[in-house]
């Protein structure tokens, strides 16, 4: 069995956490928020965010050879969903998650 460095684990994890913090925070604070939060873009954003996020983690899990061109797309993600995220009240614990993905990411790639 092949083990991951700690620089993929570390990605993983912090890919893995911002899937659940940004959908969960999509389907529940922003959704109960309304108003700017469910704003079409911002919204669609954020799920965007998750699932990269998600994909990104898979991507590095079964070894994929294009993990580091995901990487990278997923950084440029969750940089946008956390500039967008700070606009709005409530959403420091989706800036902070996107953040460490964002910079996790940047390094695989």
């Amino acid at each position: 069995m092949h083990a991951f460095s700690r620089q993929e684990q570390d990605c993983v994890d912090a890919c893995l956490d911002c899937h659940k913090i940004c959908l969960g925070m999509a389907m529940t604070h922003c959704l109960d928020e309304g108003g700017e939060d469910v704003a079409p873009q911002h919204f669609r954003l954020m799920i965007d965010c998750a699932a990269i996020c998600a994909t990104a983690a898979d991507f590095i899990m079964h070894k994929s050879q294009f993990h580091r061109q995901l990487c990278a797309l997923c950084a440029e993600v969750c940089n946008a969903c956390a500039q967008d995220c700070m606009r709005l009240d409530g959403m420091d614990q989706c800036v902070d998650a996107c953040r460490k993905c964002s910079q996790a990411c940047r390094e695989m790639a």
